[in-house]
């Protein structure tokens, strides 16, 4: 039987955690001060660099419904406070710096939210959509992502209509983790964020054209069964071409994910292979070690 964790004693031991972790948020707010991007609702910039809409309402194995509606409302509130915001030159996007406070108070409903590999309700539940957005946006631009967390270790949901490659979202929790992206070139970007009935709709624009075209990839994907578990690999890529010669310039790996299926593996609409692949082996013995 696992050791449980500090926070997961009690409800008191839990907010004392919580406190904790604001504290040290605050220490390294105040060590690493940075320019902060601001909203400027007094221009949109001219060059489109990448546009995604995503999904609001989506099947999430056995998830209420009504979760998946409160996330609407909640986007549809958190949405004006991020769009047009302009990230020049040295300036660093922090979502949490520009969403301000999440309560009931201000509208916030409860939707979904993750804790310790699992599901449950919290008030705003869902922000981390509003993230994912963003993170894959960013991925198609130079821009430096500086803080990004992600649930890698699990895969929490079946699939319905996935529209990027498993393991690109993002894990944010209020007030000490937080989602950040950092304009290290010479020019101003700008996101522009909206809600519909159906979709969370992102462009990121900057004020001139681009150098470079970016594209995201999915690889080495599969499922396969280990210890009486089953598991979902896949690697995630980014390559870049110069627009001028057609040259690839650049062609990186960003992330490779080994989740633990934590849904019925029935609701898989893919083969389930028997063992790992040998070919990554080296892989999941590196992981172990680390």
């Amino acid at each position: 039987m696992s050791r449980r964790l500090f926070s997961e004693l009690h409800p008191v031991t839990y907010a004392i955690s919580v406190q904790k972790m604001r504290f040290i948020r605050r220490v390294h707010n105040w060590v690493h001060r940075a320019s902060f991007a601001r909203q400027d609702h007094s221009q949109e910039l001219p060059v489109l660099i990448y546009r995604h809409n995503s999904l609001i309402r989506r099947t999430l194995g056995n998830t209420a419904t009504e979760l998946q509606d409160n996330k609407a409302v909640s986007l549809g509130i958190a949405a004006p406070k991020v769009d047009r915001v302009v990230i020049r030159p040295g300036e660093t996007f922090s979502f949490w710096r520009l969403l301000g406070t999440i309560s009931r108070s201000k509208g916030y409903r409860d939707g979904v939210v993750i804790s310790a590999g699992r599901a449950e309700s919290g008030v705003g539940g869902g922000m981390c959509q509003f993230t994912n957005l963003i993170h894959w946006m960013v991925l198609h631009s130079p821009l430096t992502i500086v803080e990004h967390h992600h649930h890698g270790e699990f895969d929490l949901f079946p699939d319905f209509n996935r529209q990027i490659p498993f393991g690109t979202g993002t894990s944010i929790v209020q007030n000490y983790l937080d989602y950040r992206f950092r304009n290290d070139t010479e020019q101003s970007f700008q996101l522009l964020i909206s809600v519909t009935e159906e979709y969370l709709r992102g462009e990121l624009r900057a004020d001139s054209a681009l150098p470079l075209k970016y594209h995201v990839r999915e690889k080495d994907a599969y499922f396969y069964r280990s210890a009486g578990k089953v598991y979902r690999h896949n690697k995630v890529t980014r390559t870049a071409t110069d627009r001028r010669t057609g040259n690839q310039v650049l062609d990186e790996l960003l992330l490779e994910n080994d989740a633990v299926v934590c849904y019925d593996p029935a609701l898989i609409n893919s083969p389930i292979l028997d063992e790992r692949p040998y070919a990554n082996l080296e892989f999941v013995e590196e992981s172990r070690i680390r």
